[in-house]
């Protein structure tokens, strides 16, 4: 039987204190009080910095051993892409700690909306599969253009994952899919904030949403049969703003029986 891992996207949110977490509990100790209720997490600090080696070996030593970490490759090599050997190498070298402890969910490409489908762009991904050969790497779509048999077929051969996502109902956004390209099911909730979506002031407003039980209902036959044909299934919930991807993430949990 696959493995779930259900959690959000990030931890360190001070508006999570009074919610989530206790009042005052003090930053140093929300990602072991997080791992009380939730075996996974997905690291977004990478995105916007390169992270050192000891930042995971810190994390390493506040989870408990059957915990994972899924991280999100930096902007350099998904928005900007031009990173460099060095940037590469430095990245690869810290995310083998957990690797090497038997701790990394996939490391996530998140590529931007204006990141279109082309040749150019699927030659651009095989060349960071190259560079990740021992990792398990995902691919996040923000376009629907990425959409087709010609895209699944090439991650399948490169054996990369696709990343499923539940997000506003919008011109061009990816509608909800349970797509497997290889044997892990990855399925981020970024909320249905449409009016927000392109039109916020403050990032977090984007993904403020709290999800309605009926919502996360209409997914659990795409979950099911997903997770059926995987060797493990990594959901996290993105919609972060006061906790509200907490509380998300546990209402799926019990929906799916995993408590």
């Amino acid at each position: 039987m696959a493995d779930f891992f259900i959690g959000t996207s990030g931890y360190s949110y001070k508006d999570w204190e009074g919610v989530f977490y206790p009042e005052d509990i003090g930053t140093s100790r929300y990602l072991e009080f997080y791992s009380r209720y939730f075996k996974t997490v997905e690291i977004n600090s990478t995105y916007y910095s390169l992270p050192s080696p000891f930042l995971f070996f810190n994390l390493l030593k506040k989870v408990p051993d059957n915990f994972i970490f899924s991280c999100k490759a930096h902007s350099s090599m998904t928005h900007e892409r031009n990173a460099d050997e060095d940037t590469f190498n430095n990245f690869l070298k810290s995310i083998n700690i957990l690797k090497d402890a038997s701790r990394l969910g996939v490391v996530l490409f998140q590529f931007p909306y204006s990141f279109y489908f082309n040749n150019g762009n699927l030659d651009y991904i095989g060349k960071i599969k190259n560079k990740f050969s021992e990792i398990e790497i995902v691919c996040e779509f923000r376009n629907s253009e990425w959409l087709n048999e010609k895209v699944f077929l090439f991650l399948e051969k490169l054996g990369i994952g696709f990343c499923n996502v539940d997000e506003p109902s919008l011109p061009k956004l990816l509608p909800p899919t349970n797509i497997l390209t290889n044997e892990i099911f990855y399925l981020r909730f970024h909320g249905r904030n449409k009016e927000k979506w392109w039109k916020c002031k403050e990032a977090f407003e984007r993904y403020d949403y709290m999800y309605k039980q009926e919502e996360l209902e209409e997914w659990i036959p795409k979950i099911e049969d997903a997770h059926a044909k995987a060797k493990k299934s990594l959901i996290y919930f993105n919609n972060h703003y006061k906790a509200k991807a907490v509380r998300s993430a546990d209402m799926l949990i019990n929906l799916l029986n995993l408590k």
